[in-house]
């Protein structure tokens, strides 16, 4: 035998004796019952929402046992004479001219039922964890509310001077130029800035920016409410980019990023916007309806995320779809998009502005029976026409557009009826006498209002940047 195998040999024995094989028990089955399953002990956070708007309605307080509309009342300035008196003749004089805007409150809340079961056998205490989650869908309620009233206001302008919403174009991005516009317009109209335009003495004083209390960030101003992406937007010219990159020490409000040209932009990334689909067209069904079959129908369906109820996903309006047959509805085949839920608006022309009947909506509150909360990829068959409630514009297929909201001081308000409560009901009672249930929740009864149209304007445009990520991370 050659040495060189002698050798190996020897040396296989001396491994074998000296480092005996050691098995992996971690993936012997008769080892797996007795593995510990390791979990974290803290949670680990929720994706930050930015509340910006809130903040800035004017605080108004409707009293007790007094229904539940607020009624605010404006007199509108009088005439300038437009010419001098003449001797001994009284002018003809003038009549006081008042306007009122009224909103209605409402009541909003929700809860969480939580069985003594989970609180016994979960790892982490879920009661507590009701209670931190509560505590942050009752104010993004409130911020998506205000933020739906502030986009019915009717002053709306579109980047580069386009149409409508359907004709911007991915190109039509927000600029400085865009602001300047709007900023124009507030001013000529008469908009109130924020920190300053009611005061009597109107001159500012020449040490005002040696005077810490009068610095920079105490000078009257507009705010804009901007989405993350269109402040990107913005961030690309240099100018802005270098007044946001020294403003940190005069910034005033939450989220805010700086001043530029009399405004203070604050992010929020609760801004609804808006994405262009293509159509969802619907046909004839054999199942039950109150459809006229002699009539021809148009529909609409939007698509809201389930976390927010914003409808963010725009399709286009369908062609004309004929009834026919001896029963008056249409099925609809609703688009897969996992964590959005759809409606679908139906009408005799090409601006549906109700929504359908449908038995797979919800069966209980004020939309009950209604086409809306639709399950994604679910077939919907329209048996009606319900509600009156108008869609949001679509954007062109492919489009993205988003909002940016400049205000003025005393645009708009928040109407408190009753104050926001929590509740935590931990005992027993004669409905749950054996105390399986823990309940957290919350209420408020309140409502914004729009107290000035002319002083509050909305900018549409589209991005460069889109949302989501890419390059294979999460979508």
């Amino acid at each position: 035998m050659k040495p060189s195998i002698i050798l190996a040999s020897f040396l296989g024995f001396l491994s074998a004796f000296l480092f005996p094989r050691v098995v992996n028990t971690s993936t012997n089955p008769g080892f797996q019952s007795d593995v510990e399953a390791y979990i974290q002990e803290e949670v680990e956070p929720l994706a930050r929402r930015q509340l910006v708007a809130y903040q800035f309605g004017k605080p108004l307080h409707l009293d007790t046992n007094r229904g539940v509309t607020y009624t605010a009342t404006r007199f509108e300035r009088l005439p300038l004479p437009y010419a001098p008196l003449q001797e001994g003749v009284a002018p003809a004089g003038e009549s006081v001219t008042l306007s009122q805007v009224a909103a209605t409150a409402q009541q909003w809340g929700d809860s969480v039922t939580v069985t003594d079961v989970a609180n016994l056998t979960i790892k982490h205490p879920i009661f507590q964890q009701a209670i931190q989650l509560v505590s942050i869908q009752m104010p993004e309620t409130l911020e998506r509310n205000t933020l739906n009233t502030l986009l019915a206001a009717n002053q709306v302008n579109y980047a580069n001077g386009r149409a409508s919403r359907a004709t911007l174009v991915s190109t039509d991005v927000m600029s400085p130029h865009e602001s300047n516009k709007v900023v124009g317009s507030l001013l000529t109209y008469g908009a109130p800035r924020f920190n300053g335009d009611e005061r009597e003495d109107m001159m500012i004083e020449a040490g005002a920016y040696r005077d810490p209390s009068k610095s920079p960030s105490m000078m009257q101003h507009y705010v804009a409410l901007i989405h993350p992406l269109v402040a990107q937007d913005m961030r690309e010219n240099s100018q802005v980019n270098t007044a946001w990159a020294f403003s940190d020490v005069n910034r005033l409000y939450n989220n805010e990023l700086g001043p530029f040209g009399g405004v203070r932009f604050c992010e929020t990334n609760m801004m609804p916007y808006w994405v262009g689909n293509a159509l969802v067209t619907g046909t004839p069904s054999t199942t039950g309806g109150t459809l006229a079959t002699s009539a021809t129908y148009n529909i609409i369906v939007t698509g809201s995320p389930i976390l927010t109820s914003v409808e963010q996903q725009i399709y286009q309006v369908s062609g004309n779809i004929s009834v026919t047959g001896p029963t008056g509805s249409i099925s609809v085949t609703l688009p897969t998009k996992p964590g959005y839920v759809f409606n679908v608006y139906i009408g005799t022309t090409s601006s549906p502005a109700n929504l359908g009947l449908c038995a797979t909506g919800p069966t209980s509150g004020p939309l009950a029976g209604q086409a809306t909360q639709l399950a994604s990829g679910s077939t919907a068959v329209i048996t009606g026409i319900g509600i009156a409630q108008t869609p949001p514009a679509a954007p062109a297929t492919g489009v993205t557009v988003f909002p940016t909201i400049f205000i003025g001081n005393h645009s708009y308000g928040q109407v408190i009826l009753e104050n926001p409560e929590f509740f935590y009901l931990t005992g027993a009672d004669k409905s749950d006498r054996l105390n399986q249930t823990r309940v957290v929740a919350w209420k408020v009864f309140y409502g914004s209002i729009i107290l000035n149209q002319g002083f509050l304007v909305r900018v549409e445009s589209s991005s460069a940047f889109t949302p989501g990520y890419s390059a294979g991370t999460q979508a």
